[in-house]
């Protein structure tokens, strides 16, 4: 039996709970690829699952999902990029040798050296300008994003978009997505990061360690809360009329808050990301002209995958952490 090496989680807890174990290679079915994993990420949604620290009301809802006293899918990791290794007899979209992005859905199981996915899995090819790290980098802040900024929010050119937490994966990523859709972004960071948001389009950028926005008197048409701080009690002010206040990290309480909460036309949007096929297609296509880049925090090797995790659970990241899986070393 062919083994590989994967990082599995058995138990909620530390970092150190995550550790590099020889397991069987999984070998594609007949409507899958068998993907060779370069590089992924530890996202928050990782981090999350590992401590189960997830917004308020919402922990007996996540166990019912991912294991009551420990993860039921102890492989982590949301996305991957690498190459197609072999292919099931019936896939016609991939061949072998084909470098690939993929974003597979619920159980991730990315943090390993090889991932099968179905060909009709949220897989596309992989820009040629992005390196394995970038790649692996696009799916999750970019999709969630593209899906709360177009799908849901429907920002048009010219308005005026708030993002709370500019510098985070969400929040880069949204930065740059609406400064492509044509909106004035406003974004919010520490002082340590108000460069890196300015380098990637936002039109002002406030360093909320210095000024509150909230006493500036502005208002907008879309804000964008990647960390959990606003509410629609708390932010309904701060919107102009027909805003749209976007939840990413909401919990239980401000979900049901926002249901049938509309004046002046303003609406609230949160729960889970709706990511598409079509999604990926759209971030490689504007990563592969340029108009749309991961930012990367820092790059881990597969050993110290547990110092990944380590860097997501300080909360001060900058962008994505990412992992690359060296298959060529022992």
């Amino acid at each position: 039996m062919a083994m590989m090496k994967a990082a599995l989680c058995r138990e909620y807890g530390p970092p150190e709970n995550v550790r590099i174990e020889q397991i069987a290679k999984p070998e594609p079915k007949p409507d899958e690829v068998l993907i060779r994993i370069r590089a992924t990420t530890v996202s928050s949604g990782d981090w999350r699952v590992r401590t189960l620290t997830v917004p308020r009301g919402m922990g007996i809802m996540v166990r019912a999902v991912f294991g009551f006293t420990r993860p039921r899918n102890p492989i982590l990791g949301t996305e991957l990029a690498g190459e197609i290794e072999a292919v099931g007899k019936d896939v016609t979209n991939f061949r072998i040798g084909e470098t690939v992005i993929g974003y597979p859905s619920f159980p991730n199981g990315c943090h390993a050296e090889y991932r099968t996915m179905r060909e009709s899995d949220r897989i596309v090819a992989k820009p040629a300008r992005l390196s394995y790290e970038e790649a692996a980098a696009l799916c999750f802040g970019g999709a969630t994003a593209l899906d709360f900024l177009r799908d849901r929010a429907k920002l048009q050119t010219g308005e005026h978009l708030l993002v709370i937490g500019a510098s985070g994966t969400l929040g880069s990523a949204a930065v740059q997505l609406a400064k492509h859709f044509g909106a004035h972004v406003t974004g919010i960071c520490s002082a340590a990061n108000v460069e890196l948001v300015r380098s990637i389009g936002a039109d002002r950028v406030i360093d909320y360690t210095c000024e509150d926005y909230r006493n500036g008197g502005e208002t907008y048409d879309v804000i964008f809360d990647a960390v959990g701080v606003a509410s629609f009690r708390t932010h309904e002010t701060f919107l102009k009329p027909n805003g749209r206040l976007l939840l990413l990290a909401a919990g239980l309480h401000e979900m049901l808050e926002a249901i049938g909460a509309k004046r002046d036309g303003k609406r609230v949007f949160s729960g889970p990301a709706k990511e598409r096929l079509e999604h990926l297609t759209v971030l490689a296509g504007l990563a592969e002209s340029g108009a749309y880049r991961p930012v990367i925090d820092q790059v881990f090797p597969f050993e110290r995958i547990a110092d990944a995790h380590a860097r997501v659970e300080t909360g001060r990241k900058r962008g994505s952490v990412v992992v690359t899986v060296d298959q060529d070393k022992d």
